[in-house]
């Protein structure tokens, strides 16, 4: 897939996985507002050196969670997202703004987490004042 731009305000749940700070939000295919569509990226903070671009999270799913198939790898990777939004033991932003550059998009083969498809890359959140937020 080509690298995608969606820029937005919306609710993130952002939380550590492994060696790598994650965030997770939704966003909808059409008018309704459903949030059938799980967006789960990696955080890049300045600094960072390293490049992520969501490849990371596919190979978590493999190595931590010993998932050998794409969509294995989908929902293990929805759930830890959906997890650390349900136990609100890490940070929810509300209203944080953002913008994701998608390197993976994985249409699910039946709906898991409320979600038919899982996207994933990197994310820069900034604040409403558009200086980078600091995690």
């Amino acid at each position: 897939m080509p690298l995608t731009e969606l820029s937005a305000t919306s609710r993130l749940t952002v939380f550590p996985l492994d060696k790598l700070t994650v965030a997770y939000t939704t966003q909808s295919s059409d008018k309704r507002d459903l949030g059938d569509i799980g967006l789960v990226t990696v955080v890049h903070e300045d600094g960072d050196e390293l490049g992520y671009d969501g490849d990371e999270l596919w190979q978590l799913a493999l190595d931590l969670g010993g998932r050998t198939t794409g969509g294995d790898q989908a929902r293990w990777i929805l759930t830890q997202a959906s997890r650390a939004r349900m136990v609100s033991a890490y940070t929810d932003l509300p209203d944080a703004t953002w913008t994701a550059y998608i390197r993976r998009r994985f249409a699910l083969d039946a709906l898991f987490a409320n979600h038919d498809v899982l996207m994933t890359g990197r994310i820069e959140l900034t604040t409403r004042a558009n200086s980078t937020l600091s995690l």
